[in-house]
């Protein structure tokens, strides 16, 4: 969290609360951004499902970062012939490496060699959100963004007004009798 701002967290209702007071209005809600912290996709969800249907974009800034330098890196031992083992584990090419690598080359052919690592570490990643989205988003049959509804996200602590005791333990009788443990993080 940064000291200077509203968490994203606490931001996002008074964003909500603030959009609908163009529709009490008579006026058109604004299409908005949320930007914060996100770096998974369970809090890309949640975001759009918290500031529905007025948020269209999640920013993901900071998340991307960690990829870009770590594929910069792999470029750069690469060139150098020096791969770490915790990089040649899994391969020691790129195609080995990044997993579209492959989908990059038919597209883009020779012109892979002009892409740079650290691109590809972030297409990567952007990928593996995206998957991640989706299979959330057919969790909850939300088959489009303009399904997510704020129905979809709920509480775990008692502390909060609209804490739904009754879903949360039907939720963790159903998870139990699957034989696996439910973790609390």
């Amino acid at each position: 969290m940064n000291e200077w701002g509203t968490a994203t967290f606490y931001l996002q209702p008074q964003v909500y609360e603030f959009a609908e007071k163009f529709t009490t209005l008579g006026k058109r809600e604004p299409d908005l951004a949320m930007a914060g912290v996100f770096s998974k996709e369970d809090r890309v969800f949640k975001a759009i499902a918290m500031g529905t249907p007025d948020v269209k974009v999640v920013c993901i800034g900071r998340g991307l970062m960690i990829p870009g330098m770590v594929g910069k890196n792999i470029g750069k031992w690469f060139e150098e012939d020096d791969l770490p083992n915790t990089v040649s584990q899994h391969g020691r090419r790129p195609e080995e490496i990044f997993l579209h690598y492959e989908k990059l080359v038919d597209r883009f052919g020779s012109g892979i060699k002009d892409i740079p690592f650290g691109t590809l570490g972030i297409y990567s990643y952007s990928r593996k959100n995206r998957t991640g989205l989706q299979q959330i988003m057919a969790g909850n049959s939300n088959f489009n963004q303009s399904a997510i509804s704020r129905k979809y996200v709920t509480c775990l602590t008692a502390e909060y007004p609209g804490f739904q005791l009754q879903r949360f333990q039907a939720f963790h009788k159903l998870w139990s009798s699957s034989g696996k443990k439910l973790k609390f993080y």
